[in-house]
């Protein structure tokens, strides 16, 4: 395995989670729902995170600016755009499979 710094590490995992937001933005068919079920995390649980470290380095970020860096747009505006009403099969599911707090 390649011996990486911690400067190239840190600027690998960025670019990564730069590409999978760019990813995220132009996937606007994937629903929340549909992730949280698939993989146990969604569009907001990255902003949460986001945020999560934002504030653990000291900088106040607040829900809708982390959102809106995440969705590449206001949340709302995103919901009103792209999110569908979820269907009986996708709640159950949800149900299943949220994480458990």
């Amino acid at each position: 395995m390649t011996e990486l710094s911690r400067e190239q590490q840190t600027e690998f995992e960025a670019a990564a989670f730069r590409r999978l937001v760019r990813h995220l933005r132009e996937r606007t068919d994937v629903q929340n729902i549909d992730m949280m079920n698939l993989a146990g995390f969604c569009r907001n649980c990255l902003s949460n995170w986001y945020r999560d470290a934002a504030n653990e380095a000291g900088v106040a970020l607040d829900k809708e600016a982390s959102r809106e860096i995440v969705y590449g747009m206001p949340y709302e505006e995103w919901r009103a755009r792209y999110q569908r009403e979820a269907n009986d099969a996708q709640k159950t599911a949800f149900e299943v499979n949220r994480p458990k707090e």
